[in-house]
């Protein structure tokens, strides 16, 4: 690998999202240069490098090492605010009365 790829094995202490950190890295290692300084990745067919994949990607390694804020314990919620449910949307999945079946095909 060169010298601008991200071993995965190496990832730093500071990551607090491996899973980005894990899609970003892959990323950066497919798109790295060749000997004419052009991207290797068949997606960027000669682009010049560094390209617009590998620049994302690096993006993507330094968010997934930000601090993610932690709210202090009885940290009273905006008003008229409700707390942040994990999900896309303050919208949270029904509680199902009975499990899903799981079946082999």
């Amino acid at each position: 690998m060169s010298e601008a790829s991200t071993d995965r094995a190496e990832r730093p202490a500071e990551v607090t999202d491996p899973l980005l950190w894990g899609l970003s890295a892959a990323v950066a290692d497919a798109h790295q240069p060749d000997d004419e300084r052009a991207c290797v990745s068949p997606s960027c067919v000669g682009a010049a490098w560094p390209c617009a994949a590998w620049e994302s990607a690096q993006e993507g390694l330094r968010a997934a090492r930000m601090p993610r804020p932690v709210p202090a314990a009885g940290t009273p919620a905006e008003p008229g605010r409700t707390p942040p449910t994990g999900w896309s949307s303050d919208e949270v999945p029904a509680v199902r009365a009975e499990p899903l079946a799981v079946t082999a095909a």
